[in-house]
Order: structure tokens, then sequence, then C-alpha cells
């Protein structure tokens, strides 16, 4: 759908363009983005590089093991169901560490496959499990602690205090995170009351 929007926008722009006789600024405009967005680009794959190597350290030095043993309070609460030692587990606890420093690109593939772990211990084939349910709700909603991707998105585009909006993120992140898991869990308590 979102392939749809925006090719629509785009086509619009070149159409518009054409009719007002306005294709030097739209030529402009197309080749200076693409030489920002490249620039852009370059700027964050190296931090992109550089936590996504600090998170693999952390998974091989067992400091993600330190974290779900951490975590293991709440995450029994929201995944009752779930074996603590299981490799689904391992993989929420370092998705949620990710989401916690800000590295949703590195969160995304732990993410996919604690989805299929979870979908390969799911009894309902084709429909989703409560674990399932949860987890997306809890990925989507995440809380951050160290905006890491948001403050250097900041500090590229010359931001002098690029993390000055930590409170403000601890405070959106936190009341997103307690509101959709509390639906989540409402709705899935009157999903499986409904199926007795």
């Amino acid at each position: 759908m979102l392939n749809i929007v925006w090719s629509l926008l785009v086509a619009g722009s070149v159409i518009c363009s054409l009719l007002l006789g306005n294709t030097e600024s739209l030529s402009a405009a197309m080749v200076d983005s693409a030489a920002e967005a490249m620039e852009l680009l370059l700027k964050l794959a190296g931090i992109l590089a550089l936590w996504s190597g600090i998170m693999k350290i952390a998974q091989e030095s067992g400091l993600t093991a330190l974290f779900a043993r951490l975590f293991a309070p709440l995450l029994r609460l929201l995944f009752p169901r779930l074996d603590r030692d299981s490799e689904a587990f391992g993989l929420i606890t370092m998705n949620i560490t990710a989401n916690l420093l800000g590295l949703g690109n590195t969160a995304t593939p732990l993410g996919l496959r604690a989805m299929r772990e979870l979908d390969a211990l799911n009894r309902h084939s084709g429909t989703a499990s409560d674990e399932m349910v949860i987890f997306v709700v809890m990925n989507t909603a995440s809380l951050q602690l160290l905006p890491t991707m948001l403050g250097s998105l900041r500090q590229s585009y010359g931001s002098t205090a690029p993390f000055e909006i930590l409170v403000p993120v601890w405070i959106s992140s936190s009341c997103a995170l307690a509101v959709a898991l509390v639906i989540a869990v409402s709705l899935n308590r009157r999903e499986n009351h409904l199926r007795r």
C-alpha cells in the first residue's frame, strides 16, 4: 500500500512539474536529494556497523544472557508459556536489548528470527499465538533508553546536542509500550476466554 502511495506522489510531482513548466527545479531536486540520501547513508552505515558489532560482542561474551536473567521476571509475566531456556526466549531478550539501545536496524533480524522460533512453537498454524502478538507489540512500541540512531541522525543534520531528546523519548516510548501491552494482554485474555 505504501508503495502505491509513494508512486502516486512521485507521479503527481512529475506531472505537476511538466504542466507548470518547472522541469529544471524537478531535475535539480532529484539530483540534490539523491546526493543527500547517499551522504546520509554513508554516515549511518558506520554507526550501524559499530553498534551491530557491539551487539555481536555482547552476544558472544554472554552479556545478552545476563540481560536475559535480568528481564526474565518481566518476560515470564508476558510470555508465561515460553520456556526460559528456549532459543525464542533468548532472541526476544536480544531484540529487547537492541531496542533499549535504540538499535532498531540491529533488532530487526533478531526479531525476525524470534518470530520464526515462536511460529515453530505455535500450536495453531496460520494464527498468531498470544506470544507472537505480545512480541510484535513490544517490538513495535519499543522502549528506548538510548536512542542511538535518532541521536546519530540529529548529529548528522548538525545538532549540537543530539541526545537532548532523551527525556521526551523515555516518556513517549514508555507510555506507548505500556498502553500497547495493556491492550494486547487484555485482548489476548478476552480471545482465550471466548475460545473456552
